[in-house]
Order: structure tokens, then sequence, then C-alpha cells
């Protein structure tokens, strides 16, 4: 598996992730995420991101979109 489809991969079970954490749809986390900078991180950290364990990963998207002003 080459790189990019590596990081699209992953880009797609963190959106899945972020849904079910917050209770919302696949659509609803991407828009949010995409609006709020989050996609923009784990493209351009997916180095470090991808090492670490969901659950900070989510705590690291979720601190970044409320800093971009983020509401959930």
């Amino acid at each position: 598996m080459n790189e990019q489809k590596r990081k699209i991969d992953y880009t797609v079970v963190c959106v899945n992730e972020f849904a079910q954490t917050h209770n919302i749809g696949v659509k609803e986390a991407f828009q949010y995420l995409f609006q709020f900078k989050g996609i923009e991180f784990i493209k351009e950290n997916y180095e470090i991101e991808h090492t670490l364990s969901f659950e900070t990963v989510l705590e690291d998207l979720l601190v970044l979109c409320k800093r971009n002003g983020g509401t959930i």
C-alpha cells in the first residue's frame, strides 16, 4: 500500500471515530473537521498522529477545532 493510500485510510478512520465519539453522522463529522482545520491537521501531522492512540488523536482534533471556532 502506498503512502497516499495509507493517509487517506487513516483520515477516513479518524473521521469515523470522531463521528462515533461525538454521536454525529460521518458526513457531519467530515464537514466539521474540514471547516475547522482538522482534516488539514491530520494530513500535515500524519507521521506523528498515526503513531498515537485514537483517544489522543481525537483529543488533538477537538482542541484544534475549538481553537479554530468549532463548538463540539
